[in-house]
């Protein structure tokens, strides 16, 4: 019964795919979703993000969705982000998920712009990003090569897009940030029109820091993407030993009912994450649950703005 389960179920989902390319215009979903670790890489959903913790760092992340399940998702982003020159910041990002035979390729520039005060600092960010959705022939998939679904899918769609967003932090304390993805949305090739709606991700956060090296952040993440249901992120987050070591759990309200737990290492300047999430739904019967891991390398940091150097 598992076996078939195993056929049928990736198959579902892609009729599901096939349908909605056809009937809906070839409308495809926004992939900011997938991370669950984004309360620690802001930089994945937020071109404003970009470069905010003013040096110059490399990103790695890795997420393995349904482990053990044939056919789940897979997703790898590769990235860097740093200060070009002052108060200015670039970023390049990478992302590849394939889902069964499904596909979506990312290629993204982002440039920021930073302004600080003593109390407040806040970057903006404009980004614009290549994207691919197509089918993925190298799992072994049979497809019927004269189907006028797959020869259309089978090309791709390709988007040229253009996303804005605001990050920034209030007296060391406040996180706060919105970002606008694919704002502007031009479709490049003839498969259909670029009907998409209109979506925000906004987050909240607090810091709480003790003398002993203790602190406590929770945050709120609010995402309303295309062709993804409307979902809330709840997370707590703890360091300790000035963040050398870190834990937290996240929770999901929509989409995805999800729980997460977070455990994290800093060891100079390399710092390793790794999430577990487990799904509410019965489906989580038939997998691992979920793995996601992020290495980030910190190759510079400028010093925090004084009151000297912001005048």
């Amino acid at each position: 019964m598992k076996k078939i389960f195993n056929i049928i179920l990736p198959m579902f989902f892609l009729g599901i795919f096939l349908t909605q390319a056809t009937s809906q215009a070839q409308r495809y979903f926004d992939e900011r979703y997938i991370s669950t670790q984004s309360f620690i890489n802001p930089i994945l959903i937020n071109p404003g993000a970009t470069a905010f913790h003013q040096g110059q760092e490399l990103l790695v992340n890795y997420r393995n969705k349904w482990s053990t399940f044939d056919g789940a998702p897979k997703t790898i982003t590769l990235g860097y982000d740093g200060v070009l020159v002052d108060r200015l910041g670039v970023g390049i990002l990478y992302l590849q998920d394939n889902f069964g035979a499904l596909k979506t390729s990312k290629g993204q520039l982002s440039l920021s712009y930073n302004v600080s005060s003593q109390v407040n600092s806040i970057s903006f960010g404009i980004a614009t990003e290549y994207i691919q959705h197509g089918l993925n022939t190298t799992t072994g998939t049979i497809f019927d090569p004269n189907d006028p679904i797959y020869r259309l899918n089978n090309e791709g769609a390709s988007f040229l897009d253009v996303s804005f967003g605001a990050y920034g932090k209030y007296l060391d304390k406040f996180t706060y940030g919105i970002a606008l993805p694919s704002l502007i949305s031009s479709r490049l090739d003839d498969g259909g029109d670029n009907d998409r709606d209109l979506g925000f991700i906004v987050n909240l956060g607090y810091t709480v820091k003790s003398q002993s090296g203790i602190s406590i952040e929770p945050s709120i993440i609010i995402k309303k993407l295309n062709l993804v249901p409307t979902h809330v992120d709840l997370n707590a987050k703890l360091g300790f030993l000035d963040d050398k070591f870190t834990s937290g759990v996240s929770y999901t309200i929509g989409a995805d009912k999800r729980l997460g737990f977070l455990i994290g290492f800093a060891i100079d300047k390399l710092n390793l994450y790794y999430t577990y999430n487990t799904s509410m739904s019965d489906f989580q019967q038939y997998n691992n649950g979920s793995h996601e891991i992020t290495v980030k390398l910190r190759l510079s940091q400028k010093e925090k703005p004084t009151l000297e150097n912001v005048k």
